[in-house]
């Protein structure tokens, strides 16, 4: 069975073909190829500025949250689930070219049956503490509060989500005008970056539905019944060989916490790099969902390469052997490595990548662009090269 297959098995999709129909007959907004929908300055009615407004969350991490807590009693998990509903919105503000000022409002629904105060307590410090780190390196988000509602007949344990406002000045948006002969910078998604406290796995919030149950052990489809769709064939779920305790031989984290890395935000970075290059940048692209496809979305007439990737993390090593997925669907649902991509003249990227590094965060060349009939994605791996 292919993995397109159990995706779509298991009620997901990694190309979200569904959502981009049921959009394709909204407006695009006043920049309609930028990575984020770009409005007017409702706010001001300054024709200089504009305001975006972004939707994302932690998605069904929150559900492996509340295993590993199960599991173990550890609370801290709830605090990357709180960073990664965050992160998940700003990175994609990123690539429009925003920094913040941001305004931030949460969306909590729980099963109060299932999740008490403790957890949202940890969810909501967690926040407030991911808000806080980022101000010593100069980026605000504000805390305008949001809606906690207990959901039992709707929601099985909890989700986490969030809104994020901004305004910004038109001429610093990104508007993904991707050229002939740029080449791709990529920003590692897994290490240990300075402002972050352990090694981060690279897993981000994509992915996890299949991450989970590719994984981890069928002993949890008795144990979590809450924890998926009853409507999935039992032999999709938790059809792995892992526990969540088990140790994981190339790191210091166990496989629940492996999975578990909180989102790494690349905010601190991304700050400095817009200020200095943002007329020199001529596209950002947040490799979320549909993993190193999402470029696609973005171009026409350009034939993208990506030819230099870094070592593959152990991460998605991990999850291949444990699924058997064909290492071309891997490729278009994780990000495998980097989940930034900076498109610019060549002649930028040593100084872009010194910024990265100066961060703890590993920069390279990771491919380039070339003009074509029709738009086209090659990928070439250690485990082959695949065309999209």
């Amino acid at each position: 069975m292919g993995s397109e297959s159990k995706y779509n098995q298991r009620g997901v999709s990694a190309s979200k073909e569904d959502v981009y129909s049921a959009i394709a007959s909204l407006g695009k907004g006043i920049f309609p190829n930028a990575f984020c929908k770009v409005y007017p300055d409702y706010f001001v009615n300054d024709p200089e500025y504009c305001t975006m407004v972004h939707a994302d969350g932690a998605g069904s991490k929150s559900s492996l949250a509340y295993l590993y807590w199960k599991e173990t009693g550890d609370l801290s998990v709830w605090n990357g689930i709180a960073r990664d509903a965050i992160v998940m919105n700003t990175d994609d503000l990123i690539c429009a070219g925003a920094t913040g000022p941001f305004l931030f409002s949460s969306i909590i629904n729980r099963n109060k049956h299932l999740i008490p105060a403790e957890v949202l307590s940890e969810i909501i410090s967690g926040t407030v503490e991911f808000m806080q780190e980022m101000k010593e390196y100069g980026i605000e988000i504000n805390y305008m509060g949001g809606e906690t509602a207990d959901l039992g007949d709707v929601v099985k344990t909890i989700t986490v989500d969030s809104t994020i406002t901004c305004r910004m000045p038109r001429d610093h948006v990104v508007t993904n005008n991707i050229q002939p002969d740029d080449i791709i910078i990529g920003l590692a998604s897994f290490g240990k970056a300075d402002y972050e406290k352990k090694y981060n796995s690279g897993i981000a919030s994509n992915g996890l539905t299949a991450a989970r149950h590719d994984v981890l052990h069928h002993e949890y489809f008795s144990k979590y019944p809450e924890t998926f769709d009853a409507n999935t064939e039992e032999d999709l779920i938790y059809s792995g060989s892992k526990k969540v305790t088990d140790a994981f031989e190339e790191g210091s984290l166990n496989i629940g916490k492996l999975l578990l890395s909180p989102t790494r935000t690349y905010l601190p970075v991304m700050k400095i790099i817009l200020e200095k290059f943002y007329d020199c940048i001529h596209g950002l692209i947040h490799c979320s969902g549909g993993g190193q496809k999402k470029v696609l979305h973005y171009v026409d007439r350009m034939h993208v390469i990506k030819n230099n990737f870094f070592q593959t993390p152990p991460v998605f090593k991990l999850i291949q052997q444990e699924s058997g997925t064909a290492w071309k669907e891997m490729f278009g649902v994780f990000n495998m490595g980097h989940r930034l991509e900076i498109y610019t003249e060549k002649k930028n990227a040593a100084a872009i990548s010194y910024i990265a590094d100066s961060f703890g965060i590993e920069a390279r060349i990771i491919g380039k662009c070339i003009a074509a009939d029709e738009k086209k994605l090659t990928i070439e791996s250690e485990f082959g090269t695949f065309e999209y």
